[in-house]
Protein backbone atom coordinates (compact mmCIF):
# COMPACT_ATOMS: atom_id res chain seq x y z
CA UNK A 1 0.00 0.00 0.00
CA UNK A 2 1.57 3.29 -1.11
CA UNK A 3 2.00 6.18 1.38
CA UNK A 4 -0.95 8.59 1.43
CA UNK A 5 -0.76 12.17 2.63
CA UNK A 6 -4.43 12.58 3.63
CA UNK A 7 -5.29 10.18 6.46
CA UNK A 8 -8.16 10.08 8.93
CA UNK A 9 -8.09 8.04 12.15
CA UNK A 10 -11.64 7.31 13.30
CA UNK A 11 -11.46 7.09 17.09
CA UNK A 12 -13.71 7.09 20.12
CA UNK A 13 -15.37 5.02 22.81
CA UNK A 14 -16.33 1.43 21.85
CA UNK A 15 -19.66 0.80 20.15
CA UNK A 16 -20.32 4.36 18.95
CA UNK A 17 -20.43 3.63 15.23
CA UNK A 18 -16.80 4.15 14.23
CA UNK A 19 -16.80 1.24 11.79
CA UNK A 20 -20.07 2.46 10.28
CA UNK A 21 -18.49 5.83 9.56
CA UNK A 22 -15.43 4.18 8.01
CA UNK A 23 -17.68 1.97 5.86
CA UNK A 24 -19.61 5.01 4.69
CA UNK A 25 -16.64 7.20 3.85
CA UNK A 26 -14.64 4.33 2.31
CA UNK A 27 -17.71 3.18 0.32
CA UNK A 28 -16.99 -0.34 1.41
CA UNK A 29 -19.88 -2.55 2.56
CA UNK A 30 -17.51 -5.38 3.50
CA UNK A 31 -16.31 -3.60 6.65
CA UNK A 32 -17.60 -5.36 9.75
CA UNK A 33 -20.30 -3.29 11.45
CA UNK A 34 -21.68 -4.53 14.75
CA UNK A 35 -23.55 -3.32 17.81
CA UNK A 36 -21.32 -5.56 19.92
CA UNK A 37 -18.63 -3.70 21.85
CA UNK A 38 -15.04 -4.36 20.87
CA UNK A 39 -15.65 -5.52 17.29
CA UNK A 40 -12.54 -3.61 16.15
CA UNK A 41 -9.47 -4.96 17.97
CA UNK A 42 -6.67 -3.75 15.69
CA UNK A 43 -6.41 -0.66 13.53
CA UNK A 44 -7.54 -1.42 9.98
CA UNK A 45 -6.59 0.74 7.00
CA UNK A 46 -8.77 1.42 3.97
CA UNK A 47 -7.14 3.30 1.11
CA UNK A 48 -9.34 5.09 -1.42
CA UNK A 49 -7.46 5.75 -4.65
CA UNK A 50 -8.72 8.37 -7.09
CA UNK A 51 -7.14 9.72 -10.31
CA UNK A 52 -5.67 12.89 -8.81
CA UNK A 53 -5.69 12.33 -5.05
CA UNK A 54 -5.91 9.51 -2.53
CA UNK A 55 -6.92 9.26 1.10
CA UNK A 56 -6.85 6.65 3.82
CA UNK A 57 -9.30 5.84 6.60
CA UNK A 58 -8.08 4.05 9.72
CA UNK A 59 -10.64 2.19 11.81
CA UNK A 60 -9.23 2.03 15.34
CA UNK A 61 -10.13 0.16 18.55
CA UNK A 62 -12.11 2.10 21.14
CA UNK A 63 -10.64 3.69 24.24
CA UNK A 64 -10.58 1.18 27.11
CA UNK A 65 -8.60 2.84 29.92
CA UNK A 66 -8.48 6.55 29.04
CA UNK A 67 -8.31 7.85 32.65
CA UNK A 68 -5.31 5.72 33.52
CA UNK A 69 -3.67 6.58 30.20
CA UNK A 70 -4.21 10.30 30.84
CA UNK A 71 -2.64 9.99 34.29
CA UNK A 72 0.44 8.43 32.69
CA UNK A 73 0.63 11.27 30.19
CA UNK A 74 0.21 13.93 32.90
CA UNK A 75 3.07 12.41 34.83
CA UNK A 76 5.32 12.81 31.79
CA UNK A 77 4.36 16.35 30.75
CA UNK A 78 4.52 19.30 33.14
CA UNK A 79 3.63 22.01 30.60
CA UNK A 80 1.62 22.34 27.41
CA UNK A 81 4.67 22.33 25.16
CA UNK A 82 5.56 18.82 26.41
CA UNK A 83 2.17 17.19 25.75
CA UNK A 84 2.65 16.08 22.16
CA UNK A 85 6.08 14.65 23.07
CA UNK A 86 4.47 12.74 25.97
CA UNK A 87 1.94 11.13 23.64
CA UNK A 88 4.75 10.05 21.30
CA UNK A 89 6.58 8.54 24.25
CA UNK A 90 3.37 6.80 25.33
CA UNK A 91 2.85 4.96 22.01
CA UNK A 92 6.50 3.86 21.83
CA UNK A 93 6.84 2.78 25.46
CA UNK A 94 6.86 -1.03 25.84
CA UNK A 95 5.16 -0.93 29.24
CA UNK A 96 2.34 1.25 27.83
CA UNK A 97 1.97 -1.11 24.89
CA UNK A 98 1.27 -3.88 27.41
CA UNK A 99 -0.91 -1.90 29.84
CA UNK A 100 -2.82 0.18 27.26
CA UNK A 101 -2.85 -1.82 24.00
CA UNK A 102 -6.07 -0.23 22.67
CA UNK A 103 -4.99 3.33 23.42
CA UNK A 104 -1.57 2.73 21.86
CA UNK A 105 -3.18 1.14 18.80
CA UNK A 106 -5.51 4.08 18.17
CA UNK A 107 -3.01 6.83 18.96
CA UNK A 108 -0.18 5.44 16.81
CA UNK A 109 -1.62 6.51 13.40
CA UNK A 110 -2.58 9.88 14.88
CA UNK A 111 0.98 10.57 15.97
CA UNK A 112 2.16 9.53 12.52
CA UNK A 113 0.13 12.29 10.87
CA UNK A 114 -3.51 11.20 10.64
CA UNK A 115 -6.27 13.69 11.27
CA UNK A 116 -8.78 12.79 13.98
CA UNK A 117 -12.47 11.99 13.52
CA UNK A 118 -13.80 11.49 17.05
CA UNK A 119 -17.14 9.66 17.20
CA UNK A 120 -19.78 9.80 19.96
CA UNK A 121 -23.35 8.54 20.24
CA UNK A 122 -25.83 11.43 20.30
CA UNK A 123 -28.65 9.18 21.53
CA UNK A 124 -26.84 8.53 24.83
CA UNK A 125 -26.26 11.10 27.62
CA UNK A 126 -23.00 12.98 27.82
CA UNK A 127 -20.83 11.89 30.75
CA UNK A 128 -17.64 13.17 32.34
CA UNK A 129 -16.01 9.80 31.71
CA UNK A 130 -15.51 10.87 28.06
CA UNK A 131 -13.42 13.87 29.04
CA UNK A 132 -10.26 11.84 29.62
CA UNK A 133 -10.21 10.49 26.07
CA UNK A 134 -11.07 13.90 24.60
CA UNK A 135 -8.24 15.44 26.62
CA UNK A 136 -5.81 12.81 25.34
CA UNK A 137 -6.80 13.66 21.76
CA UNK A 138 -6.27 17.36 22.47
CA UNK A 139 -2.77 16.54 23.74
CA UNK A 140 -1.85 15.04 20.35
CA UNK A 141 -1.93 18.49 18.74
CA UNK A 142 -3.43 17.01 15.56
CA UNK A 143 -6.31 18.52 13.55
CA UNK A 144 -9.51 16.99 14.90
CA UNK A 145 -13.21 16.99 14.22
CA UNK A 146 -15.96 15.53 16.41
CA UNK A 147 -18.80 13.59 14.82
CA UNK A 148 -22.04 13.08 16.74
CA UNK A 149 -23.62 9.85 15.51
CA UNK A 150 -27.35 9.75 16.43
CA UNK A 151 -27.49 5.95 16.52
CA UNK A 152 -31.06 5.71 17.86
CA UNK A 153 -32.23 9.33 18.16
CA UNK A 154 -30.97 12.90 18.71
CA UNK A 155 -32.07 13.24 22.34
CA UNK A 156 -28.67 14.28 23.68
CA UNK A 157 -27.11 15.98 20.67
CA UNK A 158 -27.30 19.48 22.19
CA UNK A 159 -25.45 18.44 25.36
CA UNK A 160 -22.77 16.74 23.30
CA UNK A 161 -22.34 19.81 21.08
CA UNK A 162 -21.75 22.00 24.15
CA UNK A 163 -19.14 19.64 25.58
CA UNK A 164 -17.36 18.76 22.35
CA UNK A 165 -16.99 22.40 21.38
CA UNK A 166 -14.53 22.81 24.25
CA UNK A 167 -12.19 20.13 22.91
CA UNK A 168 -12.63 20.17 19.11
CA UNK A 169 -12.33 22.91 16.51
CA UNK A 170 -15.30 21.55 14.56
CA UNK A 171 -18.35 19.51 15.61
CA UNK A 172 -20.74 17.88 13.14
CA UNK A 173 -23.86 15.71 13.49
CA UNK A 174 -23.18 12.82 11.09
CA UNK A 175 -25.41 9.76 10.73
CA UNK A 176 -23.36 7.17 8.81
CA UNK A 177 -26.49 5.16 8.03
CA UNK A 178 -28.26 8.06 6.32
CA UNK A 179 -25.49 10.37 5.08
CA UNK A 180 -25.83 10.78 1.32
CA UNK A 181 -23.03 11.60 -1.09
CA UNK A 182 -23.27 15.38 -0.62
CA UNK A 183 -23.15 15.00 3.16
CA UNK A 184 -20.00 12.90 2.89
CA UNK A 185 -18.38 15.43 0.57
CA UNK A 186 -19.19 18.30 2.94
CA UNK A 187 -17.35 16.50 5.72
CA UNK A 188 -14.18 16.21 3.62
CA UNK A 189 -14.45 19.85 2.57
CA UNK A 190 -14.86 20.95 6.19
CA UNK A 191 -11.73 19.12 7.29
CA UNK A 192 -9.69 21.13 4.81
CA UNK A 193 -10.15 24.16 7.06
CA UNK A 194 -8.67 22.24 10.01
CA UNK A 195 -5.66 20.99 8.05
CA UNK A 196 -4.64 23.79 5.63
CA UNK A 197 -1.78 21.77 4.10
CA UNK A 198 -4.37 19.24 2.92
CA UNK A 199 -6.60 21.78 1.16
CA UNK A 200 -5.16 21.20 -2.31
CA UNK A 201 -5.34 17.41 -2.05
CA UNK A 202 -8.83 17.44 -0.54
CA UNK A 203 -10.05 19.80 -3.25
CA UNK A 204 -8.75 17.45 -5.95
CA UNK A 205 -10.20 14.50 -4.09
CA UNK A 206 -13.66 16.07 -3.93
CA UNK A 207 -13.47 16.90 -7.64
CA UNK A 208 -12.54 13.28 -8.43
CA UNK A 209 -15.39 11.95 -6.31
CA UNK A 210 -17.93 14.19 -8.05
CA UNK A 211 -16.67 13.13 -11.47
CA UNK A 212 -16.88 9.52 -10.35
CA UNK A 213 -20.55 10.01 -9.44
CA UNK A 214 -21.22 11.36 -12.93
CA UNK A 215 -19.45 8.37 -14.44
CA UNK A 216 -21.53 5.98 -12.29
CA UNK A 217 -24.78 7.44 -13.63
CA UNK A 218 -23.53 7.16 -17.21
CA UNK A 219 -22.51 3.54 -16.61
CA UNK A 220 -25.97 2.73 -15.26
CA UNK A 221 -27.59 4.40 -18.28
CA UNK A 222 -25.55 2.11 -20.53
CA UNK A 223 -26.57 -0.97 -18.49
CA UNK A 224 -30.22 0.11 -18.71
CA UNK A 225 -30.06 0.65 -22.48
CA UNK A 226 -28.65 -2.84 -23.04
CA UNK A 227 -31.28 -4.36 -20.73
CA UNK A 228 -34.14 -2.64 -22.57
CA UNK A 229 -32.92 -3.82 -25.95
CA UNK A 230 -32.37 -7.39 -24.78
CA UNK A 231 -35.69 -7.86 -22.95
CA UNK A 232 -37.78 -6.18 -25.62
CA UNK A 233 -36.25 -8.25 -28.42
CA UNK A 234 -35.80 -11.66 -26.81
CA UNK A 235 -37.65 -14.58 -28.33
CA UNK A 236 -37.40 -18.28 -27.55
CA UNK A 237 -38.37 -20.97 -30.08
CA UNK A 238 -38.53 -24.74 -29.92
CA UNK A 239 -39.09 -26.82 -33.08
CA UNK A 240 -41.33 -29.89 -33.10
CA UNK A 241 -42.09 -32.66 -35.57
CA UNK A 242 -45.86 -32.41 -35.19
CA UNK A 243 -48.57 -30.29 -33.68
CA UNK A 244 -49.09 -32.38 -30.55
CA UNK A 245 -45.40 -32.32 -29.80
CA UNK A 246 -45.36 -28.55 -30.18
CA UNK A 247 -48.27 -28.23 -27.78
CA UNK A 248 -46.45 -30.45 -25.30
CA UNK A 249 -43.50 -28.07 -25.45
CA UNK A 250 -45.65 -25.07 -24.58
CA UNK A 251 -45.01 -25.13 -20.83
CA UNK A 252 -41.27 -25.77 -21.13
CA UNK A 253 -40.87 -22.98 -23.68
CA UNK A 254 -42.68 -20.56 -21.37
CA UNK A 255 -40.52 -21.46 -18.38
CA UNK A 256 -37.31 -21.19 -20.38
CA UNK A 257 -38.35 -17.79 -21.71
CA UNK A 258 -39.27 -16.45 -18.30
CA UNK A 259 -36.09 -17.81 -16.71
CA UNK A 260 -33.94 -16.06 -19.31
CA UNK A 261 -35.80 -12.78 -18.85
CA UNK A 262 -35.45 -12.93 -15.06
CA UNK A 263 -31.77 -13.82 -15.25
CA UNK A 264 -31.03 -11.07 -17.75
CA UNK A 265 -32.74 -8.48 -15.57
CA UNK A 266 -31.02 -9.67 -12.39
CA UNK A 267 -27.65 -9.65 -14.18
CA UNK A 268 -28.23 -5.98 -15.01
CA UNK A 269 -29.13 -5.30 -11.38
CA UNK A 270 -25.93 -6.99 -10.22
CA UNK A 271 -23.88 -4.89 -12.65
CA UNK A 272 -25.46 -1.75 -11.22
CA UNK A 273 -24.63 -2.94 -7.68
CA UNK A 274 -21.02 -3.44 -8.78
CA UNK A 275 -20.86 0.10 -10.20
CA UNK A 276 -21.77 1.49 -6.76
CA UNK A 277 -19.60 -1.11 -4.95
CA UNK A 278 -22.43 -2.86 -3.11
CA UNK A 279 -20.97 -6.34 -3.27
CA UNK A 280 -22.42 -7.56 0.03
CA UNK A 281 -26.02 -6.34 -0.27
CA UNK A 282 -28.41 -9.05 -1.44
CA UNK A 283 -31.08 -8.28 -4.03
CA UNK A 284 -34.75 -8.71 -3.13
CA UNK A 285 -36.48 -8.67 -6.52
CA UNK A 286 -40.24 -8.28 -6.71
CA UNK A 287 -41.64 -10.65 -9.33
CA UNK A 288 -42.42 -9.45 -12.83
CA UNK A 289 -45.43 -11.63 -13.51
CA UNK A 290 -45.83 -13.38 -16.84
CA UNK A 291 -48.84 -15.23 -18.30
CA UNK A 292 -51.63 -15.67 -17.50
CA UNK A 293 -51.44 -12.15 -16.05
CA UNK A 294 -49.84 -10.76 -19.18
CA UNK A 295 -53.08 -10.70 -21.14
CA UNK A 296 -54.70 -8.57 -18.45
CA UNK A 297 -53.36 -5.33 -19.88
CA UNK A 298 -54.62 -3.34 -16.90
CA UNK A 299 -52.07 -5.29 -14.83
CA UNK A 300 -49.28 -3.87 -16.98
CA UNK A 301 -50.64 -0.34 -16.77
CA UNK A 302 -50.42 -0.55 -12.99
CA UNK A 303 -46.71 -1.28 -13.32
CA UNK A 304 -45.59 1.13 -16.00
CA UNK A 305 -47.92 3.91 -17.12
CA UNK A 306 -51.71 3.92 -17.18
CA UNK A 307 -53.69 4.63 -20.35
CA UNK A 308 -54.09 8.34 -19.57
CA UNK A 309 -50.37 8.74 -18.85
CA UNK A 310 -49.42 6.98 -22.07
CA UNK A 311 -51.69 9.30 -24.05
CA UNK A 312 -50.40 12.36 -22.18
CA UNK A 313 -46.77 11.64 -23.02
CA UNK A 314 -47.65 10.72 -26.59
CA UNK A 315 -49.42 14.03 -27.12
CA UNK A 316 -46.82 16.09 -25.27
CA UNK A 317 -43.89 14.59 -27.12
CA UNK A 318 -45.43 14.32 -30.57
CA UNK A 319 -44.90 10.55 -30.55
CA UNK A 320 -47.05 8.06 -32.40
CA UNK A 321 -50.23 8.83 -30.51
CA UNK A 322 -52.36 6.70 -32.82
CA UNK A 323 -50.56 3.52 -31.86
CA UNK A 324 -50.85 4.32 -28.16
CA UNK A 325 -54.54 5.19 -28.49
CA UNK A 326 -55.01 1.80 -30.12
CA UNK A 327 -53.35 0.24 -27.08
CA UNK A 328 -55.67 2.14 -24.75
CA UNK A 329 -58.71 0.84 -26.60
CA UNK A 330 -57.30 -2.66 -26.49
CA UNK A 331 -56.67 -2.34 -22.78
CA UNK A 332 -60.29 -1.37 -22.27
CA UNK A 333 -61.70 -4.25 -24.33
CA UNK A 334 -58.97 -6.80 -23.53
CA UNK A 335 -58.28 -7.43 -27.22
CA UNK A 336 -55.43 -9.89 -27.29
CA UNK A 337 -54.59 -8.74 -30.80
CA UNK A 338 -53.05 -5.61 -29.32
CA UNK A 339 -50.12 -7.71 -28.24
CA UNK A 340 -49.24 -8.11 -31.89
CA UNK A 341 -48.12 -11.71 -31.54
CA UNK A 342 -46.17 -11.37 -28.30
CA UNK A 343 -45.92 -14.56 -26.24
CA UNK A 344 -47.34 -16.67 -29.03
CA UNK A 345 -46.45 -20.00 -27.47
CA UNK A 346 -48.43 -19.61 -24.26
CA UNK A 347 -51.16 -17.79 -26.16
CA UNK A 348 -51.85 -21.03 -27.99
CA UNK A 349 -50.63 -20.04 -31.45
CA UNK A 350 -48.07 -22.26 -33.13
CA UNK A 351 -45.92 -21.46 -36.14
CA UNK A 352 -45.58 -23.78 -39.11
CA UNK A 353 -47.67 -25.28 -41.91
CA UNK A 354 -50.35 -27.93 -41.69
CA UNK A 355 -47.92 -30.63 -42.55
CA UNK A 356 -44.24 -31.26 -42.32
CA UNK A 357 -42.13 -29.84 -45.09
CA UNK A 358 -40.66 -32.45 -47.33
CA UNK A 359 -37.34 -30.70 -47.78
CA UNK A 360 -34.67 -32.08 -45.47
CA UNK A 361 -31.03 -31.40 -44.80
CA UNK A 362 -29.10 -34.39 -43.48
CA UNK A 363 -32.38 -36.01 -42.53
CA UNK A 364 -33.75 -33.08 -40.50
CA UNK A 365 -37.01 -31.41 -41.56
CA UNK A 366 -36.87 -27.67 -42.21
CA UNK A 367 -40.61 -27.11 -41.94
CA UNK A 368 -43.08 -28.28 -39.33
CA UNK A 369 -44.17 -26.72 -36.07
CA UNK A 370 -42.53 -24.68 -33.38
CA UNK A 371 -43.59 -23.30 -30.03
CA UNK A 372 -42.50 -19.70 -29.58
CA UNK A 373 -42.58 -17.16 -26.80
CA UNK A 374 -41.75 -13.48 -27.20
CA UNK A 375 -40.96 -10.86 -28.04
CA UNK A 376 -43.45 -8.91 -25.92
CA UNK A 377 -45.01 -6.23 -28.09
CA UNK A 378 -47.07 -4.51 -25.44
CA UNK A 379 -46.22 -0.80 -25.73
CA UNK A 380 -46.07 -0.46 -21.99
CA UNK A 381 -43.51 -3.24 -21.48
CA UNK A 382 -40.42 -1.01 -21.98
CA UNK A 383 -41.80 1.34 -19.32
CA UNK A 384 -42.17 -1.62 -16.95
CA UNK A 385 -38.49 -2.52 -17.43
CA UNK A 386 -37.54 1.13 -17.09
CA UNK A 387 -39.54 1.57 -13.87
CA UNK A 388 -38.00 -1.42 -12.12
CA UNK A 389 -34.47 -0.39 -13.07
CA UNK A 390 -35.03 3.23 -12.03
CA UNK A 391 -36.43 2.13 -8.67
CA UNK A 392 -33.30 0.09 -7.86
CA UNK A 393 -31.07 2.86 -9.20
CA UNK A 394 -32.69 5.35 -6.81
CA UNK A 395 -31.96 3.01 -3.89
CA UNK A 396 -28.32 2.39 -4.82
CA UNK A 397 -27.49 5.97 -5.77
CA UNK A 398 -28.57 7.15 -2.33
CA UNK A 399 -27.78 4.05 -0.30
CA UNK A 400 -25.17 4.20 2.41
CA UNK A 401 -22.43 1.56 2.53
CA UNK A 402 -22.81 1.28 6.30
CA UNK A 403 -26.34 -0.06 5.88
CA UNK A 404 -26.80 -3.79 5.92
CA UNK A 405 -29.62 -5.95 4.60
CA UNK A 406 -31.18 -6.48 1.21
CA UNK A 407 -31.68 -4.00 -1.63
CA UNK A 408 -35.21 -4.16 -2.97
CA UNK A 409 -36.45 -4.01 -6.54
CA UNK A 410 -40.09 -2.94 -6.89
CA UNK A 411 -42.40 -1.98 -9.72
CA UNK A 412 -42.60 1.76 -10.15
CA UNK A 413 -45.06 4.20 -11.70
CA UNK A 414 -42.71 6.44 -13.67
CA UNK A 415 -45.18 9.24 -14.41
CA UNK A 416 -43.82 11.85 -11.99
CA UNK A 417 -40.22 11.14 -12.99
CA UNK A 418 -40.96 11.46 -16.73
CA UNK A 419 -43.00 14.59 -16.08
CA UNK A 420 -39.83 16.25 -14.75
CA UNK A 421 -38.09 15.83 -18.11
CA UNK A 422 -38.01 18.58 -20.70
CA UNK A 423 -40.33 18.40 -23.70
CA UNK A 424 -37.49 17.27 -25.91
CA UNK A 425 -36.38 14.60 -23.44
CA UNK A 426 -39.96 13.29 -23.15
CA UNK A 427 -40.26 13.10 -26.91
CA UNK A 428 -36.99 11.21 -27.29
CA UNK A 429 -37.84 8.77 -24.48
CA UNK A 430 -41.41 8.08 -25.66
CA UNK A 431 -40.24 7.56 -29.22
CA UNK A 432 -37.49 5.19 -28.09
CA UNK A 433 -39.90 3.15 -25.94
CA UNK A 434 -42.33 2.92 -28.87
CA UNK A 435 -39.58 1.64 -31.17
CA UNK A 436 -38.47 -0.94 -28.61
CA UNK A 437 -42.05 -2.25 -28.28
CA UNK A 438 -41.96 -2.86 -32.05
CA UNK A 439 -38.56 -4.58 -31.84
CA UNK A 440 -36.88 -1.75 -33.69
CA UNK A 441 -33.52 -0.28 -32.77
CA UNK A 442 -33.48 2.87 -30.66
CA UNK A 443 -30.30 4.80 -31.57
CA UNK A 444 -28.39 6.52 -28.74
CA UNK A 445 -30.62 4.80 -26.18
CA UNK A 446 -28.19 5.24 -23.27
CA UNK A 447 -28.08 8.99 -23.96
CA UNK A 448 -31.89 9.11 -24.09
CA UNK A 449 -32.43 7.38 -20.72
CA UNK A 450 -29.57 9.28 -19.03
CA UNK A 451 -31.65 12.40 -18.09
CA UNK A 452 -34.15 10.17 -16.30
CA UNK A 453 -31.39 8.77 -14.08
CA UNK A 454 -29.77 12.16 -13.61
CA UNK A 455 -33.05 13.51 -12.26
CA UNK A 456 -33.22 10.96 -9.41
CA UNK A 457 -32.14 12.73 -6.23
CA UNK A 458 -33.75 10.58 -3.52
CA UNK A 459 -35.04 7.02 -3.08
CA UNK A 460 -38.32 6.47 -4.91
CA UNK A 461 -41.33 4.83 -3.23
CA UNK A 462 -42.31 1.53 -4.87
CA UNK A 463 -45.86 0.38 -5.51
Amino acid sequence: MKPVKVQFAVVGHPNKGKSSIVSTLARDDSILVSRRSGTTLKASRYQINMPHADFELIDTPGFQRPRQALKWLQSHAHSADQRSRAVRLFVSDEECQTRFPDEVELLTPVMRGAGILYVVDGSRPYGAEYEAEMEILRWTGRARMALINPIENESHVAAWENALGQYFSMVRVFDPMQADFDRQISLLEAFAFLQPEWQHDLSRLVSDLRQQQTFFVEECASILANLLEDLCNYQYRAKALNKSQAQALESAVGKTYQHWMRQREENAFEKMKAVYAFQHSELEVESMDYPPHLFDLEHWYAWGLNKKQLLTFAAASGAAAGAIIDLAVAGHSFMLGALGGGLLGLGGALFGGDKLARLKIRGLPLGGYEACQGPIRDKNFPFVILGRFVYLFSQLKNRNHARRGGVKVKNLDLFSQIENLSRGQKKALTSAMDRLSKQKSAPSLSRIVLPLLEGISSPLPGK
